[in-house]
């Protein structure tokens, strides 16, 4: 990230953040999982972020889905491979506003050693001073992509033909940034 005199920088807040998705299950469930160890930047001029530049990296084997074979597979080269691609990364293209406090977040994600672009919903929650006298503004990240994509390409079927683990994954990322001095 490039660094003016007119640019702000702000620093995920990582105890007031948090990275989840979720996956149909056998067609019938959603599992959801969540990341626990996760940091990002964000450097704007403008008081509305039009301009914004963000970057995000996940360590993922701090993945989390309250099951701890379940979490040693997608760790293993059937899904992340975490030993040979330790981190998820994205990195803004753009970021839009469409209304008051809605934007369009686009960028360049990376698992594995797949990087697409994606595009990303945020709704901006507002920017306020908290009891310690710093500056937080919050955002809420939501979107999808096809994990087979980027890589994610184990597949099972059942009995029946349905398969055990859906294509599909939804992304929630609720992040709150303080700004630097």
């Amino acid at each position: 990230m490039t660094n003016t005199a007119n640019t702000t920088k702000w620093a995920l807040d990582t105890s007031h953040s948090e990275v989840q998705f979720k996956v149909k299950h056998l067609v019938i469930s959603t599992v959801t999982g969540t990341f626990k160890v996760f940091s990002g930047e964000m450097e704007s001029a403008s008081d509305d972020f039009t301009d914004a530049k963000i970057s995000f990296k996940i360590d993922a084997a701090s993945i989390d889905t309250n099951a701890g074979d379940r979490d040693g597979h997608l760790r293993s080269d059937d899904f992340f491979a975490t030993d040979k691609y330790p981190h998820i990364t994205f990195e803004s293209r753009s970021f839009k506003k469409v209304s008051d406090s809605d934007y369009k977040l686009t960028g360049d994600l990376t698992i594995r050693d797949v990087t697409k672009p994606i595009e990303l919903s945020v709704e901006y929650g507002g920017t306020v001073v908290d009891p310690y006298g710093n500056t937080k503004a919050g955002f809420e990240v939501t979107g999808r992509i096809n994990r087979k994509e980027f890589g994610l390409t184990w597949s099972a079927v059942t009995e029946a033909g349905g398969v055990v683990v859906s294509d599909d994954i939804k992304m929630f990322i609720n992040v709150q940034f303080v700004k630097q001095q």
